[in-house]
């Protein structure tokens, strides 16, 4: 059998994990062939500190639970990789900004394509930045641990 995925790593944020469960159950071996991964390339680009660091997925959709989500990285020291769709980001962003205002995040778009494109700064800095027109691209948000 053969996994693959429209976008990305089969199994990372997608639903394939549950085919690899499945074949694992039936008694199969799994075997992968690694590729490209936005979530590792996201990280290393950021600069920030990748001794330690956690992948959390997609920001949720709505806006209690996505204050919640970013709320609970304020005493998180480790770098936080996550996936955000290029419709919300302007919608989580003054969320960061509000939240987390002194950490830095990295806003890296279209990770391996001709448009890639890793901006750094404050979530005020980046606001400021996309703010001013539509957002296109896959996005992965990558915010930095608190520094103790």
């Amino acid at each position: 059998m053969l996994l693959v995925s429209d976008a990305g790593t089969p199994g990372i944020a997608d639903p394939g994990y549950r085919v690899v469960g499945e074949v694992l159950q039936a008694g199969l071996e799994v075997s992968m062939v690694p590729g490209p991964s936005a979530p590792v390339m996201a990280v290393v680009l950021s600069g920030f500190a990748t001794d330690r660091f956690v992948f959390d997925g997609w920001l949720p959709r709505r806006s209690g639970q996505l204050r919640t989500r970013i709320e609970s990285y304020a005493d998180e020291e480790r770098t936080v990789v996550l996936l955000e769709s290029n419709h919300r980001l302007l919608k989580s962003l003054p969320i960061f900004a509000e939240v987390l205002a002194d950490r830095r995040l990295a806003v890296c778009r279209e990770l391996t394509k001709l448009h890639e494109e890793v901006r750094r700064g404050t979530a005020a800095e980046l606001l400021a930045r996309y703010g001013k027109g539509s957002v296109k691209g896959e996005i992965v948000l990558v915010l930095e641990g608190r520094q103790s």
